[in-house]
């Protein structure tokens, strides 16, 4: 796991003092129900979200909310993330779920990171990984799905 987890600090531009940190970040429950990434996650996401819609406000201060989730699974395959994450076996065959997990895995490293390093480093790396994101977020597309429930919402409100 040392090396994976070295191989991870390489790609993501961030050396943790605390290894046992990154370690949990990247443990799925499926792995381990007691220690896992869940409160990273939780952490990461607000961080994130802090750090992300203040650099979106500044940059486009017309863009329109959904975008981020969009970026943030692309993030995850950029780096290849899911060849880190620790799983159990009931899900390291569904595929279906993968993008979630990715996704998930990558909130906790951002709340990992945080913990880890403090406000200025976190920002630093999701400044780094998401600037190409940031730039190209002028046009975002909208699966259908998506479309018909904002639709939904706005025109009967449910």
């Amino acid at each position: 796991m040392e090396k994976k987890v070295k191989d991870l600090e390489k790609i993501i531009k961030y050396n943790f003092k605390k290894l046992t940190i990154l370690e949990k970040a990247l443990t799925h429950k499926s792995f381990d129900n007691n220690i896992n990434n869940e409160k990273l996650e939780f952490l990461g996401d607000r961080v994130l979200g802090l750090v992300i819609s203040e650099k979106l406000l500044e940059k486009f201060p017309d863009e329109k909310e959904g975008i981020i989730d969009k970026k943030f699974a692309n993030l995850a395959k950029k780096i290849n993330l899911k060849k880190f994450i620790l799983l159990g076996s009931s899900h390291k065959k569904l595929a279906r779920s993968s993008d979630k997990i990715s996704s998930d895995c990558l909130e906790a490293i951002v709340g990992a990171i945080y913990l880890d390093g403090g406000l200025k480093s976190v920002e630093k790396f999701i400044l780094n990984f998401w600037n190409e994101f940031l730039l190209k977020s002028t046009v975002t597309l909208i699966d259908s799905k998506t479309q018909l429930q904002e639709f939904s919402l706005k025109k009967f409100k449910e």
